[in-house]
């Protein structure tokens, strides 16, 4: 029995399995919302040309949100994945170590400074400056903390994890005064950015969005054999030819321009980054060769189903997605400190 169990997870969790698990969630989440929808209405929809409400809302609302999701949730799990692999801690994501922060504050410097002139922009123009300037805040603080944190050639973990809550702190306090002093508009553009959502999803964010975490996540691929190598240490990878440095920088930039897109397009998605390539390293281990194209699989079947739970749960409402991701997502979290605290304590 067990071999059989074995054996039937194996079949799930290969690529292929993953890819068909997507393929048919992808499909499967276009008949849920506050509307119902049949299966010939969908099918009609995507293989005909033809005019109508059920059509439309397919097309231009359903469609492009759930592509959308796949995306996101790809990004943020591979670009999660990376930053554990970079600083060889599995507790590490974008969100520990300020990341997240650093490009939320960097989108509310955007929103704050240049709210008039983003008003009358076109809106993928002011989505493609808010998601430049939450780059830019990314790359930052995934610098400084990785600047910081780094001692004697080697990455020290528990300064890298204070220097983020040092920065994030920093970052949100910064954050809270532009708040302040923002107006009625722009303080409900920075609440959407803060809760998280994809309600605004459509065709010209995904333009926006697809091609930056397609390439960025392709080129994030190259690395796996070099992550592999960095596990057992940076002289031993240097040891085998890696030019360590300049696979960290390539992570660092790689992983912050994702992270900044996605953020600038949905606002902040917690801990996804963080339970999904743990989850996988669980089942399967610590080979990147597999954990970065299964986190990217992964993670977007996990935010297609978040997503669709956020707008189903309360139809006609809508719950923020960063409001469900947090309450699977800190749970998850306790639940591996819980597992891997030591067993004895020195008072």
């Amino acid at each position: 029995m067990n071999i059989v169990l074995d054996h039937i997870k194996e079949r799930i969790l290969s690529l292929p399995g993953l890819v068909i698990i997507l393929l048919t969630v992808m499909i499967t989440m276009l008949f849920f919302g506050a509307y119902t929808i049949s299966v010939s209405e969908v099918f009609a929809a995507i293989f005909e040309e033809k005019q109508g409400a059920s059509n439309f809302l397919i097309l231009n609302i359903r469609l492009p949100r759930i592509l959308l999701a796949g995306l996101i949730g790809a990004g943020l799990s591979v670009s999660g994945a990376m930053i554990q692999g970079l600083f060889r801690n599995p507790l590490a994501d974008q969100t520990l170590i300020g990341v997240t922060s650093g490009a939320m504050l960097f989108a509310i410097l955007s929103i704050v400074f240049m709210g008039s002139l983003l008003v009358i922009l076109p809106a993928f123009i002011s989505q493609f400056f808010v998601a430049l300037f939450a780059f830019l805040g990314g790359l930052l603080t995934t610098f400084l903390v990785y600047r910081i944190s780094r001692q004697h050639g080697q990455v020290q973990v528990g300064t890298m994890l204070l220097a983020g809550i040092a920065i994030s702190a920093f970052a949100a306090a910064i954050s809270g005064a532009f708040i302040y002093i923002s107006d009625d508009q722009q303080l409900r553009d920075i609440t959407f950015w803060s809760l998280g959502s994809l309600s605004g999803a459509n065709w010209t964010q995904l333009a926006i969005a697809g091609p930056i975490i397609i390439i960025g996540t392709l080129l994030l691929t190259r690395f796996d054999k070099s992550l592999n190598a960095i596990l057992l240490g940076e002289q031993e990878a240097a040891y085998l030819g890696i030019n360590v440095g300049r696979v960290k920088k390539s992570i660092i930039l790689l992983t912050s321009l994702i992270i900044g897109i996605c953020i600038g397009i949905s606002g902040i998605i917690g801990f996804i980054g963080l339970i999904i390539p743990h989850f996988l390293r669980l089942l399967k281990g610590t080979d990147f060769t597999y954990l970065i194209k299964s986190s990217a699989l992964v993670g977007a079947i996990f935010l297609i189903l978040a997503d669709t739970i956020a707008r189903t749960i309360i139809s006609p409402a809508e719950l923020p997605i960063g409001i469900l991701t947090a309450l699977i997502g800190a749970p998850f979290f306790l639940w591996i400190l819980v597992r891997n605290r030591p067993r004895k304590y020195i008072l």
